[in-house]
């Protein structure tokens, strides 16, 4: 497992200028295309989300007031509560606004037909099941994996190895949650 800190990884601003990026893992590294991304973003004004053509998206708030995603003719979504996910598809060209100001997102994007993602919020031990790889993202407390400790804004991820990691992710106070990507392969 490889441990990350969200204030530690290189923020990239986007093209438009609307926010900025900061990539927890891409598979395969440095492929042109990847299959699957999963990323934190700091949104800071109204604009258009960049499509992502045969791709998957789960967006989860993790912090602010909010973003309402709307795709005329297919939804209106307003992301209020931090650790709630909500899946579309990057075909999709978007809006975001921002009603109450800049937010952070967890994104996880997957190639369609090469893999398919769940994201859940937990608060008990969780284990990566042989050949999946994932996200651990902590909102609050405290949690172990291996001989790390782990705080909010703070987690780990993995590949899709034949064998999986050892150990589960447990929490260690009873404030505990977090955001748990399963990244499941599907050929």
């Amino acid at each position: 497992m490889h441990p990350f800190d969200v204030e530690t990884l290189p923020a990239g601003p986007w093209r438009n200028g609307g926010g900025a990026t900061r990539e927890i893992a891409s598979r395969p590294v440095g492929a042109e295309e990847f299959g699957w991304r999963a990323s934190i973003a700091d949104i800071h004004r109204d604009g258009p989300f960049s499509a992502f053509p045969g791709v998957d998206r789960t967006l989860t708030l993790l912090s602010g007031d909010g973003v309402r995603l709307t795709c005329a003719g297919e939804f209106d979504r307003l992301l209020a509560r931090a650790g709630e996910p909500f899946g579309f598809s990057g075909d999709l060209a978007l809006d975001a606004e921002l009603p109450g100001g800049p937010c952070r997102v967890l994104n996880l994007m997957v190639r369609r037909g090469r893999w398919t993602a769940t994201v859940d919020r937990v608060a008990g031990p969780v284990a990566p099941r042989t050949g999946h790889a994932g996200v651990l993202y902590v909102l609050r407390g405290r949690w172990q994996v291996g001989d790390h400790a782990l705080t909010s804004g703070q987690g780990v991820w993995w590949d899709g190895n034949a064998e999986a990691p050892a150990g589960a992710v447990v929490p260690l106070s009873a404030d505990a949650a977090a955001l748990w990507a399963d990244v499941v392969p599907t050929g």
